[in-house]
C-alpha cells in the first residue's frame, strides 16, 4: 500500500517566557521588564522523537490525556506550526478542521468561505462548485448562506467547517476533537462521512476522548503521553492499554501473597479479571455482549459465609451499582477452606458506552454484616457501540448521556 503520512523522529519544543519585541513600546516594556525576568527559558517538550506512518485509505485513530502532544502534532501535520527537529511527509491534499471556523474569514459569508477553502486545498473553481450544493446541504445553512460567519453560531461554524473539509476531496483529512461542537444527531452526519471518506481510499486522522467513536472509526492508533508515542496498533487494543494505563489498571490483576494481597484472617484476594462471554481475559466489550467480572480468591478458615461484592464505577467516579452472589448455592453456604473462582456476569444492552473501573470486597452478613476487605479500582474495561442498530441507540449515532443505557421492550398503540 500507498504511505500518504511518513513522520521521523518528531520533536516540537516551547520555550515559555519567550515573547518577541515588534514595536517601540513592546522593546521599552522590555527593557523595564528585563531586572526582575529569569534568565532561564522553561521548555516545554510537546513531542518527543515520534514515528508513524499511514497508508492511504486508512484511519488513524490518536489518543491522548490534556497536554499530551496530540494537538501539536497534527498542527504541525497541517503546516500550522514548524517542528523543532524531524520531519513530516504529507503526499496529498489536506483538510484540517483543527478548531471551529480554522481558515474561515469572518467578514466574508459562508458561500465565499466555501470558495475561499477550495482555493487555499488548491482546488480550481469548477471542482468546488461541482460540490457546491452537496457541502451547504450536509452542512445545513442554506439560509444563512449569505450570511458573514461571524454571525455564526459555533454550531454552524462547525457544520460549515466540516462539510467543507470533508466534501472538497482532500487525499488526507485531519479532524480534531471539533465534534462535540456540534449537536448529537450532526455528529452522526460526521461519523457517516468519516467512514464514507475512508472508504473512498481517502485518508483520516482523527483525535477524540470519545473512545468508542475511536473504535467505531479507525483502524489503527496510536497513544501519545508526554509527547510520546506509547501505544500503537489496532484501535481496539490501544484504546485498552491506554484506558488501562490511564488509571494503572488493567482487564487482569494478581495480588501476590503477603505483600498487597487484600484479605483478612478469613479469606485472601488472589486474582480478579474481566472476561469476553467465552471466557477470555478482555477489556474492551459490544455494547451487546455480557461481561464477566471474575474473582479468584483463597478461602482460609472454614464456616463462613463469605460473598464476593463487586462495585462498578465509571471514569466519572460515579458509583453506578454493587452486584453480589446472592445465587440460591451460597448465599446461606459456609464455604469449607479451599481456593473459589466466582464470576458474576452483567448482561449486554444495560450500561452505556464509556470506561469502567471495578472496586472487590469479600462481605459476610451472617450473623453479623462483615467486610473483610474493599480493593478499590482493581481492574478497568471499556464498552463500545458499533452502531449495528440492534442496541439501545437504534440508528441514532450521536452523543447520549445517562450512565445506563438499557434495551427495553416497548409497547405502542394508535389509539384515533
Amino acid at each position: 500500500m500507498t504511505k500518504v503520512i511518513k513522520v521521523e523522529n518528531l520533536s516540537k519544543v516551547y520555550y515559555l517566557g519567550g515573547a518577541k519585541h515588534n514595536s517601540l513600546r513592546d522593546t521599552l516594556v522590555g527593557f523595564v521588564r528585563k531586572p526582575y525576568r529569569k534568565s532561564k527559558k522553561d521548555k516545554l517538550l510537546a513531542l518527543q522523537d515520534v514515528s508513524f506512518e499511514v497508508n492511504d485509505g486508512e484511519t488513524l485513530g490518536i489518543v491522548g490525556n490534556n497536554g499530551a502532544g496530540k494537538s501539536t502534532l497534527l498542527k504541525i501535520l497541517s503546516r500550522i506550526t514548524k517542528p523543532t527537529s524531524g520531519t513530516a511527509e504529507l503526499r496529498g491534499r489536506v483538510g484540517s478542521l483543527l478548531e471551529v471556523g480554522t481558515g474561515f474569514h469572518n467578514e466574508l459569508s459562508g458561500r465565499e468561505n466555501i470558495f475561499l477553502n477550495g482555493a487555499i486545498l488548491g482546488m480550481q473553481r469548477a471542482e468546488i462548485e461541482r460540490n457546491f450544493d452537496e457541502i451547504v446541504a450536509f452542512a445545513e445553512i442554506e439560509k444563512f448562506l449569505d450570511t458573514p460567519v461571524k454571525h455564526y453560531s459555533s454550531g454552524m461554524y462547525m457544520r460549515l467547517a466540516f462539510s467543507i473539509a470533508a466534501h472538497l476531496e482532500p487525499e488526507i483529512l485531519i479532524v480534531d476533537e471539533v465534534l462535540a461542537v456540534g449537536d448529537v444527531a450532526f455528529q452522526k452526519k460526521c461519523l457517516s462521512k468519516m467512514r464514507d471518506v475512508s472508504q473512498s481510499g481517502r485518508t483520516i486522522l482523527f483525535v477524540s476522548h470519545d473512545m468508542s467513536a475511536i473504535t467505531r472509526i479507525c483502524n489503527r492508533a496510536i497513544a501519545l503521553s508526554d509527547g510520546k508515542i506509547v501505544g500503537a496498533g489496532s484501535a481496539t487494543d490501544v484504546v485498552r492499554e491506554y484506558l488501562s494505563s490511564s488509571w494503572g489498571m488493567t482487564a487482569e490483576r494478581f495480588f501476590e501473597i503477603g505483600k498487597n494481597s487484600p484479605e483478612s484472617e478469613f479469606v485472601r484476594l488472589e486474582k480478579v479479571r474481566i472476561t469476553d462471554e467465552n471466557g477470555a481475559t478482555c477489556g474492551s466489550h459490544d455494547i451487546r455482549r455480557k461481561i464477566g467480572i471474575e474473582a479468584t480468591y483463597e478461602v482460609l478458615q472454614s464456616g463462613k459465609i463469605l460473598l464476593p461484592n463487586f462495585q462498578i464505577y465509571n471514569q466519572g467516579r460515579v458509583h453506578l451499582f454493587t452486584i453480589q452472589d446472592v445465587s440460591n448455592e451460597w448465599k446461606r453456604q459456609p464455604k469449607d477452606k479451599g481456593r473459589y473462582v466466582s464470576t458474576a456476569w452483567i448482561p449486554g444492552n444495560l450500561m452505556a458506552e464509556g470506561s469502567f473501573f471495578v472496586n472487590v470486597a469479600m462481605v459476610t452478613y451472617l450473623p453479623i454484616m462483615n467486610v473483610h476487605f474493599n480493593a478499590l479500582e482493581v481492574v478497568s474495561f471499556d464498552i463500545a457501540d458499533s452502531l449495528t442498530g440492534d442496541t439501545a441507540r437504534g440508528d441514532y449515532a450521536g452523543k447520549m448521556d445517562g450512565v445506563m443505557r438499557p434495551l427495553v421492550d416497548w409497547e405502542t398503540s394508535f389509539k384515533w
